[in-house]
């Protein structure tokens, strides 16, 4: 996004004509952006033979998924629908990886059928997959190496009460199973969390990996997953991936020259690759001013954005209809009946009704978490991609909200 002749744009395409030719709100995603930063991750570990899998659940639109694997990326996936949707984007079997958690067995068994390389994340799992595939299906084990890193509780997923992955306390009863019904396991997996800023603690989960692995002859790749920080506002702490690549990588090598076969280093970005790539586009309802405070209420709210509300997540915004104005202080909410604020006191270029806000950093898990809430519209989504609009998601409408009702004779 940037300021050009005082109008804010994407690769020359600007808000007012997106607002234009697609209304609001609606989502848009810089696709040059998206292909930078994984770039930037190959670059990072390129003196390793590195295998990106990006967390479809970020973003989940089938022509993002199809940029990423056009440029080289794989997919990791926590649902068979998402696994599916991979499919259905291109990508083969072999460069899908299939993390659920707590499903069904026969959600496990689906995956296997579709030839997922499946991340098995808990002991009662684990033994049903060896008694039923025995060595005729590998497989990928996910820990839980007992670490609280991470910018949310909520996002945080290796801690010792986490739901997430096989305690690496319980390593030797994960052995005895392996054992008993000889599963190939051919990868080994952690995932602390999300916006982690220190590649020290990347370096202690590998500790972790390197001791467990060692246990395990026939590995083909380890996965560190990822939680890459990305910046939400100026000033923020960010995950230096070209130390990060250079530290693990370095690690990741002396590990297995002493395994005696050399690995593939696995990693699955999410936030890093599609957040700052991703805006949400809004206009403006109503400026409220009060005795204490002065509202701006935009056509959005936490049913299209609910990072604000659930994670207290930071969201810059921006007034792309008055980039000149004196800068004033408000807070901005959407028009949900809850409570629903998207950006508290605020300093924004004076807004008046019916100007245009960009809420940026919404790339992830944006759009992909909003839902149908108070009966609202989801809305649409465009990729902007060599200087052209690209409509990747069309708005709803009220025939989606009422799709599966079934109406009864009362």
């Amino acid at each position: 996004m940037e300021l050009t002749h005082g109008s804010y744009h994407i690769q020359g395409v600007t808000f007012e004509e997106l607002a234009a030719t697609y209304g609001t709100p609606l989502y848009i995603y810089d696709g040059a952006k998206i292909i930078q930063q994984l770039n930037n991750l190959k670059n990072a570990f390129s003196e390793n033979d590195v295998k990106i899998k990006y967390a479809a659940k970020a973003l989940t639109n089938i022509s993002i998924l199809r940029l990423l694997k056009k440029h080289g990326s794989g997919v990791d996936v926590v649902s068979i629908q998402e696994a599916h949707i991979a499919r259905k984007a291109g990508f083969d079997p072999d460069e899908i990886m299939y993390t659920p958690n707590c499903v069904d067995f026969s959600e496990i068994e689906q995956g296997v059928e579709l030839g997922l390389m499946i991340n098995l994340d808990n002991l009662s799992v684990l033994e049903k997959f060896g008694k039923k595939y025995g060595s005729s299906k590998a497989c990928c084990l996910r820990l839980n190496p007992h670490i609280l890193a991470g910018g949310n509780y909520k996002i945080s997923t290796g801690h010792g009460n986490s739901k997430f992955g096989i305690s690496v306390y319980q390593l030797p009863h994960i052995m005895q199973l392996v054992e008993q019904y000889n599963i190939q396991v051919e990868g080994l997996h952690i995932h602390t969390g999300s916006e982690i800023t220190e590649t020290e603690v990347f370096l202690k989960m590998a500790e972790i990996l390197f001791g467990v692995a060692r246990d395990f002859p026939h590995l083909r790749f380890i996965d560190f997953g990822s939680g890459y920080k990305v910046a939400y506002k100026e000033g923020d702490l960010v995950t230096n991936v070209f130390d990060l690549g250079l530290k693990l990588g370095k690690a990741f090598k002396e590990f297995y020259h002493q395994y005696g076969k050399q690995l593939q280093l696995w990693i699955e970005p999410g936030k890093y690759l599609v957040s700052e790539a991703g805006y949400l586009l809004v206009k403006t309802n109503v400026v409220k001013a009060t005795p204490s405070v002065t509202f701006v209420g935009v056509n959005s709210g936490l049913n299209h954005l609910i990072r604000p509300m659930m994670y207290d997540a930071y969201h810059d915004i921006v007034n792309v209809s008055n980039p000149a104005g004196s800068s004033k202080i408000y807070t901005v909410v959407g028009m949900i009946c809850e409570t629903d604020t998207l950006g508290s006191d605020r300093k924004i270029h004076e807004v008046r009704e019916d100007d245009l806000l960009v809420i940026k950093n919404a790339g992830a898990y944006g759009f992909s978490m909003a839902s149908h809430y108070n009966s609202r519209l989801r809305p649409a989504e465009v990729l902007i991609l060599h200087g052209q609009a690209h409509l990747i998601r069309e708005r709803d409408t009220l025939a989606d909200i009422l799709r599966g009702q079934v109406e009864i004779d009362l």
